[in-house]
């Protein structure tokens, strides 16, 4: 029995791509106002290392993310979405820019930011990739690639 060769992963556009160029630069613009915008950050369940609570973080591929919030009805829908929107949430509002120049490296592991989501694809997914956090911290710090 013959076993069909696998489909060939999608063509990513060329990096001249008129198209790749205005979504780095919405996303370039994202961050900067992400960077100057204090967020609301829920705190974990259990202490982290130094004994306190901890920022509440979801692992996905490898990757954690610290989950934030631009205001009190994201957190909310977010809280609506795990079936915890009656318990009681304890947040910290902290600095995007700290975020990402702090909490990001402190984490230990690869880390970035998840804005908003429970908000499907108004949400923001801050990667720990040059341009975005420290470069001792970034992921593709071997290539020098970033935004």
């Amino acid at each position: 029995m013959d076993v069909p060769a696998p489909e060939p992963a999608p063509a990513f556009p060329p990096p001249e791509d008129p198209g790749v160029e205005a979504r780095r630069l919405r996303f370039s613009a994202l961050l900067e106002e992400f960077r100057e915008t204090p967020v609301l950050v829920p705190l974990g369940d259990g202490p982290g290392p130094d004994g306190e609570r901890g920022l509440l973080t979801a692992d996905w591929n490898g990757v954690r993310f610290i989950l934030a919030f631009s205001d009190g009805q994201a957190l909310a829908r977010y809280a609506r979405a795990r079936g915890e929107f009656h318990r009681e949430w304890v947040y910290q509002t902290i600095l995007g820019a700290r975020l990402l120049d702090v909490a990001v490296p402190a984490a230990g592991v690869p880390c970035g930011v998840a804005l908003d989501c429970a908000d499907g694809p108004d949400g923001v997914v801050f990667p720990p990739v040059l341009g975005v956090v420290p470069d001792g911290v970034a992921v593709d710090r071997e290539r020098g690639e970033g935004l």
